[in-house]
């Protein structure tokens, strides 16, 4: 049986066990929707999906079956709560690394050098699998390094491969273009193994897990520390052995659309959250925590009878944590009706980090790099008032491409949202305004098995719950001070990010 199948048999055995059954509320009498939330009832969603992992190898990645239970589990509350569900199927680049992997200097002399470990090398998402021992052959590098970021542009051309020579590992140097791009034209040049090594600079000097995009590789791709390439690159007849362990495929998963039945659609407030898990964790804060959060807020609408004069649509993705595979399919897939419909989407990615600080997107770019699309701005400015209110404090952080927000930011939808920290580092600073603990990360449990409920804070958690609620009622029960006046596909960030790993 389908995956597809399986799912939609659920779907469909609660609407049978549940035909004619009405749970909603009446609206007249309902008190705001921000006091009726509970984070109780976002704790007991997230131990469902731990429970779900636990039953599943510990993951509930997209294209295996603990993703599938947890969308089952999800859409049989929401059709219980009286939404209108679709379930949008779709096929992406499965990636998943089945063993530690290996690069060991053979010549001149023996260096095994560290696996996953910032001083050594990680395997690129959508590596080939393989093991090959070869010469290596440096490529275009810029050495030493300029001072300004991306100004090496090793392998971004075909031509930088002229007289490179077939079956050799390639070593190339970050920067210029898309780790794709370098990567592609190595392989093609008959490069048996790629060395993608960092450029050099402040801040560049780490390994790196990268993303290749897509599972358009048959060959062994890593991203290696700055000191190796250096080192490399310097040795006459240097030999290297590199063996990655993986699977790189097309699978099949899905994303849950739930509509209120009621609400104007030429005027709707989209919500989102990714749903899937990385292979090797359960997920419960990443992203668990923004899942049942929005979650909660839909229910709460369905069985308080809440009607909002615009329509109100909650997504739960499928595949971020590969790409934002799912929110692009869908993007990529709207119509220009439905496209103008859409007055804003607001992503909730990680909301209950051990060590966190409040975090807000920066939609007026007035903190980072890119401010998101017109309309952003204001979005930005409701959240930072609400918490103001609480006397609460906010930090900005940077559209840089890390969430689902990424393709609708591209389309020129005005996006918002919150988060409370992933792998960044905690400074002294944030740590004397949030408490927690400086010098590391935000969630030190980030992308790990340890990612369960044990690890959420749930004091923030309640927070960030309160504010999404608060959001959405506002959002959905006033015109949006947003155009719905804008191009299709208006404007094409070039993010630095696909998804939670750097693309160039």
């Amino acid at each position: 049986m389908s995956r597809y199948v399986s799912v939609m048999l659920s779907l469909l055995l609660i609407s049978m066990l549940f035909s004619g059954v009405s749970f909603a509320g009446d609206s007249r009498f309902a008190p705001p929707l921000e006091d009726m939330v509970s984070v109780d009832n976002v704790k007991f969603h997230q131990r469902v999906l731990e429970n779900i992992a636990d039953g599943n190898g510990g993951s509930r990645a997209s294209g295996n079956r603990g993703y599938d239970q947890s969308l089952s589990y999800i859409g049989f509350w929401l059709w219980v709560a009286g939404f209108d569900l679709k379930l949008q199927v779709f096929d992406f680049p499965y990636f998943e690394e089945l063993s530690d992997p290996l690069m060991e200097q053979t010549l001149p002399d023996s260096v095994v050098y560290p696996p996953n470990d910032r001083a050594g090398f990680i395997t690129m998402t959508y590596s080939g699998s393989g093991d090959v021992t070869a010469p290596v052959e440096a490529v275009d590098l810029l050495l030493p390094p300029a001072e300004e970021p991306n100004t090496s542009t090793s392998g971004c051309e075909p031509d930088d491969f002229t007289g490179f020579t077939a079956g050799n590992i390639a070593l190339l140097q970050r920067g210029g273009c898309s780790f794709y791009d370098k990567a592609m034209n190595a392989q093609n040049a008959g490069a048996v193994g790629v060395i993608i090594f960092n450029e050099g600079q402040v801040g560049r000097v780490d390994a790196f897990g990268g993303t290749l995009g897509q599972s358009d590789f048959t060959v062994p791709i890593v991203g290696a520390n700055f000191n190796i390439g250096i080192e490399l690159s310097g040795l006459p007849g240097a030999e290297v052995r590199l063996t990655t362990d993986t699977i790189s495929e097309i699978r099949e998963t899905f994303n849950l659309i739930a509509d209120t039945p009621g609400g104007d659609e030429k005027s709707t407030i989209m919500v989102g959250a990714h749903v899937d898990s990385v292979t090797a964790g359960p997920g419960i804060n990443d992203n668990g925590s923004g899942t049942a959060a929005i979650l909660e807020t839909a229910l709460k609408i369905g069985w308080l009878g809440k009607k909002y004069n615009n329509k109100v649509r909650f997504a739960f993705w499928g595949a971020e944590e590969l790409g934002l595979h799912g929110s692009e399919y869908y993007v990529a897939n709207l119509t220009p009706e439905a496209f103008a419909n859409i007055r804003c989407y607001l992503n909730f990615d990680m909301i209950g980090s051990s060590n966190y600080v409040r975090f807000v997107y920066d939609g007026d770019g007035s903190d980072t790099d890119d401010a998101g699309p017109p309309g952003s701005e204001l979005l930005e400015q409701f959240y930072v008032n609400y918490f103001d209110s609480l006397g609460l404090a906010t930090e900005p952080t940077a559209l840089d491409g890390r969430s689902d927000y990424a393709p609708f930011m591209d389309a020129g939808i005005p996006i918002a949202g919150l988060f409370t920290g992933a792998g960044g580092v905690k400074s002294e600073e944030e740590a004397l305004e949030y408490g927690g603990t400086a010098g590391i990360a935000y969630d030190p449990y980030y992308h790990t098995p340890d990612d369960t409920l044990a690890n959420v804070n749930f004091e923030v958690t309640e927070q960030m719950l309160k504010a999404i609620a608060n959001s959405v009622e506002t959002f959905a029960s006033f015109p949006l001070p947003v155009s719905a006046v804008r191009a299709f596909r208006a404007q094409a960030y070039d993010f630095d990010y696909q998804g939670p790993k750097l693309r160039k």
